[in-house]
């Protein structure tokens, strides 16, 4: 049996496959070593593998793709909980930047655009990351992101710049005032997620011109400073939610940039379970 995990800031999207070719699914929360300790991943770990492995078959390896594994030591709090419950598989980490890599373009060439809750991008060629124009962070970059979209609706909302009619439907719909939101973002933990939470909103009344804008003058930043960035390569594959939902304003954006935008996909994990040969 092998078991496959796909994981960002928000949530784990496990597969195990058995030898018969059987495939389970776990979703849990998500598992950045950045945020959470030993503790909190073994009790993740917990949850996902009675319901991949109920029959206690041998587990002989794990690929597992997350958000902020950067290096042997980041690894480490997941392997040590992997270990407590398969611990005679062989483990393999990576980070969430090749899982959308290898989802969109197995082991060839093109560039990689993450566009979820956070962004990121990179060149990728002949299966290897070769090249990554660092995100930044919700604070210092992050553009083409749920974050940076919530980001920039709240600066109006705060500034009270909001046309007439989508200052009623945000008010209807999330009811908050401006010590509210300066507490969400400044006093609490997981702003970013907090900023990102607003992207739906965006993206569901995206027909509003405003609205409109406001994507597109998001996706035109990160095209500026980061996807056109990558000299020799024209073709972008696309991993998450939002960019899927962006793909009419990303195809008419790469237009200006001379970049066409050759895959979207949602998520990684069914495609890392073909990457890995199920």
């Amino acid at each position: 049996m092998i078991i496959i995990a796909e994981s960002g800031g928000t949530k784990t999207e496990w597969r195990s496959v058995s030898p018969e070719g059987t495939i389970r699914s776990a979703q849990t929360a998500g598992m950045n070593p950045s945020c959470l300790d030993t503790s909190h991943f073994q009790s993740l770990v917990r949850e996902a593998v009675p319901v991949l492995n109920p029959d206690g078959k041998h587990v002989g390896a794990v690929y597992f793709y997350g958000a902020g594994l950067v290096s042997e030591e980041s690894s480490m709090p997941v392997r040590e909980a992997l270990e407590m419950w398969c611990p005679f598989a062989d483990l393999h980490f990576f980070s969430d930047l090749m899982a959308a890599a290898r989802a969109l373009f197995g082991d060839g060439d093109g560039i990689v655009a993450i566009m979820g809750t956070g962004s990121n991008s990179c060149l990728y060629e002949n299966g290897r990351i070769v090249s990554n124009i660092r995100p930044g962070g919700f604070i210092l970059g992050d553009e083409g992101s749920g974050a940076a979209l919530g980001k920039a609706l709240l600066s109006d909302v705060v500034k009270g710049m909001l046309p007439d009619d989508v200052a009623a439907e945000f008010s209807r719909c999330h009811g908050l005032d401006y010590p509210e939101i300066v507490r969400r973002v400044y006093r609490e933990p997981a702003a970013s997620a907090f900023l990102a939470s607003f992207a739906p909103f965006i993206i569901e009344n995206i027909s509003h011109p405003y609205m409109r804008n406001l994507v597109s003058d998001c996706v035109d930043a990160f095209m500026r400073m980061s996807l056109s960035r990558y000299p020799g390569h024209t073709k972008v594959g696309i991993v998450g939610s939002l960019g899927c939902a962006c793909e009419d304003i990303l195809r008419e954006a790469g237009k200006v940039y001379g970049l066409e935008f050759v895959k979207f996909i949602k998520s990684p994990i069914e495609e890392l379970v073909r990457y890995h040969g199920i």
